[in-house]
């Protein structure tokens, strides 16, 4: 990228004017879109002090310099990105910036792999919603991100794609679902990503990799009748650096038709000044505690909130475990077990096309007896009146994110023995898939680290419809313990 000398000024004042009444600094860097985040560059593309196309090739740049070291970036888009930057863009407050779309999403003529070697040449013919609508707001679509087999582990590492890389250790995970969207956010790549959330998806590799990330009510985002899972357990929304971008992808996302479940929302463009009453537990459904640097961190955002002159009230996860975990497992194997039969219906062997984690699901579910997934969306039915009640009594309740930090990479992936990865998913993955059961939003916010130096999120949700008041609380804490400047090992600078 080449800019005169003059332009450099100019972009350096319009980016302090851009960024006014957002706790989202620039950190530094030599790239003078890097440091900022989607509407910092929006703002520069709307004044015409720079084109989309030179952030669209900023960002490509970077992909190119650090995308190596964490393969987070699996499919690139770069004619169609620069092209689209060079057309007339819709105006729209996200306008000309780079956006990436994970690789469960379709995106017309572009490849679409769901992470398996089943769908590996897969081409899209038309776009998904969600990807549609960013198109829509005049992003511009640079590539699609890793993600694990169909989404259905909590790392990202497929046998297809191989593994992404945490940026703060290359030896670890990312998380996952949405483990490559994490990524290149956290590495600089660009401000803000697609992701999607299913059990976690959205919220796990947010703590994983140190950046934000709202996961939306059941209802709010529109996927089209044939897209719902058994459950309508997933949503999609994106991962971002600072809050105000999560908080315009979702207005810009969200279903604002005259059908819509849930009444719009809107840009949440601050905080609030409402004190809030917040439930605080540090135990998983099972009652046992997380590890003790989560606690630790989680107990520290607990402090911070009280700090804020918010009331925090301790209280016990309201979900039987045993019980819960049960029914998510059978109805998230549901899917395995279609996939096994897609694939003997093509005369193709499962384990040449499908990774073993996702046979043993398909497994674990034809075990089960014959109306158990209508037995487990019972329990989802109960699950959510059980999480209604509790949130009652408060306006957002908060935990951990994680049972611990990070792990590294091969001690969730699919290749492990299935009765072991079983038992390692279920006690790491065990405060997040509540919220997608019961429909609440939730959202991680990295305000913790690790003593080895890997983020740590802590997660608050809210009742159903509440996104607003999450977002304005997110403002608060993004305001109170700044992240946006802190850098991984690996950064696109």
């Amino acid at each position: 990228m080449s800019l005169e000398m003059n332009r450099r000024a100019v972009m350096g004042s319009a980016a302090a004017v851009a960024l006014t009444g957002s706790a989202f600094k620039p950190a530094f860097a030599k790239d003078q879109f890097a440091g900022l985040d989607a509407m910092g560059q929006a703002e520069l593309v709307r004044k015409k002090h720079v084109t989309s196309l030179e952030v669209v090739d900023a960002a490509i740049a970077r992909i190119e310099t650090v995308n190596p070291k964490l393969n987070a970036v699996v499919t690139k888009m770069y004619d169609m990105a620069r092209a689209r930057a060079k057309s007339k863009l819709p105006d729209s407050p996200l306008s000309g910036v780079p956006y990436l779309i994970k690789d469960l999403n379709n995106v017309a003529g572009v490849r679409t792999t769901m992470g398996s070697r089943l769908n590996a040449n897969d081409i899209a013919t038309k776009n998904d919603l969600l990807p549609g609508k960013a198109i829509g707001a005049g992003m511009v679509i640079v590539g699609k991100t890793n993600s694990p087999e169909y989404g259905l582990l909590a790392t990202t590492e497929s046998l297809l794609l191989g593994p992404a890389h945490n940026p703060w250790n290359l030896g670890y995970s990312t998380g996952g679902s949405s483990g490559g969207a994490a990524c290149a956010v956290a590495a600089g790549i660009l401000p803000v990503a697609h992701a999607t959330d299913g059990g976690g998806s959205i919220r796990i590799p947010a703590s994983c990799c140190g950046v934000f990330g709202m996961k939306p009510s059941r209802g709010r985002m529109n996927f089209g009748a044939d897209e719902k899972m058994p459950g309508d357990i997933a949503v999609e929304n994106c991962v971002s650096r600072s809050v105000r971008d999560s908080a315009m992808v979702f207005s810009l996302s969200e279903d604002d038709s005259g059908s819509a479940p849930l009444k719009p929302t809107g840009f949440i463009a601050g905080p609030s000044k409402k004190r809030l009453k917040i439930a605080f537990g540090t135990g998983t459904y099972y009652g046992n505690e997380p590890h003790p640097d989560v606690k630790a961190a989680v107990e520290a955002t607990s402090k911070l909130c009280r700090d804020l002159g918010h009331a925090v009230i301790e209280a016990r996860n309201p979900v039987h475990g045993e019980a819960f975990i049960e029914a998510f497992l059978v109805v998230w194997a549901s899917g395995p077990a279609q996939l096994v039969k897609a694939a003997e219906s093509h005369h193709l062997k499962p384990q040449d096309v499908l990774e073993p984690w996702t046979i043993g699901l398909a497994d674990y579910f034809h075990r089960k007896p014959q109306g158990a997934l209508e037995k487990a969306l019972g329990v989802f039915r109960d699950t959510e009146a059980q999480v209604d009640a509790f949130m009652a009594n408060y306006d957002a309740w908060l935990t951990p994110v994680l049972a611990a930090p990070p792990p590294k990479l091969g001690e969730q992936a699919p290749t492990v023995p299935f009765d072991t990865l079983y038992e390692r998913v279920t006690k790491y993955v065990a405060y997040t898939p509540v919220h997608n059961v019961a429909g609440t939003p939730a959202m991680s916010v990295p305000l913790g680290m690790s003593r080895d130096g890997l983020p740590i999120g802590s997660q608050f949700a809210a009742a159903k419809g509440g996104e607003g008041l999450l977002y304005a609380l997110a403002y608060e804490l993004e305001v109170a313990k700044p992240w946006a400047g802190r850098q991984p090992g690996v950064f696109a600078e």
